[in-house]
């Protein structure tokens, strides 16, 4: 079933509400750009608790609603300059180059709600993902609980160790591992989404100027 049929359900004042809270978790299967129970935490947080409460069910679903039509607007956009730079030779789009047509954050709240993703983990997850021989997830669990005391920053040398952490990551998420560790393979990209979640997260703290000093 499509995402506006489950939608139409989430609306349905005839339904028991039970059914129609179902209906908005079916929605976020086919939308959860932070993750499902990520997600569904997000949408708690913006609209209030739509277990309970229908007014707060219709609010989730309109704010999941407006990042999802944010983020089919940005595929029309990117559709339309791969068009432009095939008409002027460029077959293929650069490696660097990104590709909406997978979400990677939420359209029209990046910061906050990967912000609040790198919470949940951190409060649900993330210790458990965490290895004393695993130097790259100690300094992942170090960047994490620096951003959230900070309210969302990291220094710029953290950004930088961040970044390295996460070509590591990225490195070691290889079919190789699948075949001879899969709870490490699985670790590994946990570890791995929790990095790209405060990486979207986090900005860098401001450098203290000398004037007022």
């Amino acid at each position: 079933m499509s995402f506006g049929n489950f939608a139409r359900k989430v609306r349905d004042p005839a339904l028991p509400h039970g059914r129609r809270v179902s209906a908005l978790h079916s929605c976020v299967q086919l939308y959860r750009p932070i993750g499902f129970q990520a997600t569904l935490s997000f949408l708690q947080a913006k609209a209030g608790p739509f277990r309970t409460d229908e007014a707060a069910l219709l609010r989730a679903l309109a704010v999941l609603e407006v990042s999802r039509s944010t983020w089919h607007a940005e595929q029309r956009t990117y559709a339309a300059a791969r068009r432009q730079a095939k008409r002027t030779g460029q077959r293929s789009p650069h490696p660097s180059e990104p590709n909406p047509y997978t979400p990677a954050h939420w359209y029209g709240a990046r910061q906050e709600a990967a912000l609040h993703a790198v919470r949940f983990w951190h409060q649900q997850r993330l210790a458990a993902l965490i290895a004393d021989d695993d130097k790259p997830s100690q300094e992942l669990c170090e960047f994490v609980q620096v951003c959230l005391d900070a309210g969302g920053r990291l220094a710029s040398a953290q950004q930088r160790l961040l970044i390295r952490c996460i070509d590591q990551l990225t490195a070691r998420l290889q079919p190789a591992l699948w075949r001879d560790d899969r709870a490490d393979y699985f670790r590994t990209r946990d570890l791995l989404t929790v990095a790209r979640l405060l990486e979207a997260a986090s900005t860098t703290n401001p450098i203290s100027t000398s004037a007022g000093q």
